[in-house]
């Protein structure tokens, strides 16, 4: 089956209504022409990423006619991406985001996606975080997402990450393979990982992002722009804000559905890690959780580690703008 046949049967399977609130184009005609018909959006994001995966046909909807996905190599910093132009949008984790506007990265936070992803495991002679001390754990590299959240992790419960941690830089072999191997002790999880480790019973999960507070009360990934395209064609911008708003609604609302399309569409392999992914996830969060807390969270933490110099008012004031989301909030209350 076709791409386009893929998402004509997706959106097709949607309640009326739904469909209707989907491709709804009175907002577009009133906010007047597109200044650029064109959008990038990196390819190689997690599962956990899946709206910004199933969001073409919206992005049509809002008018776009160039709409490329571009592959990224697994080590590139995503925020880097974004700020060098290789790609125009793309979601990172909240702390990343924070490191690299500390650094000067040319991007603005525009949004929070969703709750939770992340996962923490671990031996089966830990029982807990604070007994990371004095333990292997695997990063694929320093400053890398799992680095800075393993870190925020560890600190939370009083350990020092920079010295009490022996980290394990795996390089090239993922985290999760040097963990079964038992040449680690920990390591920090991201869809699919989580589920295949699950699936096997190899470990336990120390924190689940997901509901262990205060890590569920955040954002987890957040949708940033290139700052040069956010100034310049803030028509555009806030259309893709919504379109790939509405995709996480479906991401809650149509989680069967989203998961085909990720598999369909070539995103992911496994449609049953996908459909876990989505239906675990709450998607529903950025409508009432505060999306400037979750920077404000994690640039403290982050300043208080020393990985950031910057003041959480100053990453705020020079790497958010929040007037897309506001006026989303508003046109897609119901």
């Amino acid at each position: 089956m076709t791409m386009i046949q893929t998402r004509r049967r997706f959106l097709a399977g949607i309640s009326g209504a739904g469909a209707v609130a989907l491709l709804h184009k009175p907002a577009v005609a009133r906010e007047g022409p597109l200044e650029t018909p064109s959008v990038r959006l990196p390819k190689n994001q997690s599962i956990c990423g899946a709206p910004a995966y199933i969001v073409t046909d919206l992005l049509r909807a809002e008018g776009f006619t160039d709409i490329r996905f571009v592959p990224l190599a697994q080590n590139i910093n995503k925020t880097d991406a974004i700020a060098s132009g290789l790609v125009d949008f793309g979601q990172n984790f909240g702390s990343v985001q924070i490191v690299n506007i500390d650094r000067g990265a040319a991007v603005k936070v525009l949004t929070g996606l969703h709750v939770g992803c992340f996962e923490l495991f671990a031996g089966d002679a830990i029982r807990g975080v604070a007994e990371l001390a004095g333990k292997r754990v695997g990063i694929s590299a320093v400053g890398t997402p799992e680095h800075l959240f393993l870190s925020l992790i560890a600190a939370n419960v009083g350990i020092e990450p920079k010295t009490q941690i022996d980290w394990v830089t795996s390089g090239s072999v993922r985290p999760k393979q040097l963990f079964i191997e038992g040449k680690i002790d920990a390591f920090l999880g991201f869809p699919p990982d989580p589920q295949e480790l699950r699936a096997t019973g190899f470990g336990r999960v120390v924190v689940d992002s997901t509901v262990d507070r205060p890590w569920s009360l955040y954002f987890c990934c957040m949708l940033a722009g290139r700052r040069d395209y956010v100034e310049n064609h803030p028509i555009a911008t806030k259309r893709v804000v919504r379109a790939i708003l509405k995709a996480t609604d479906l991401c809650a609302t149509e989680p069967v559905r989203a998961a085909r399309m990720l598999v369909d569409d070539g995103f992911t392999a496994r449609y049953d890690y996908a459909l876990q992914t989505l239906k675990e996830l709450p998607y529903d969060k950025w409508r009432e959780y505060d999306h400037e807390d979750t920077m404000r969270f994690y640039a403290l933490r982050l300043h208080e580690l020393g990985f950031i110099k910057s003041s959480p008012q100053k990453i705020i004031a020079e790497g958010t703008d929040w007037r897309f989301l506001n006026e989303l909030r508003r046109e897609l209350k119901a």
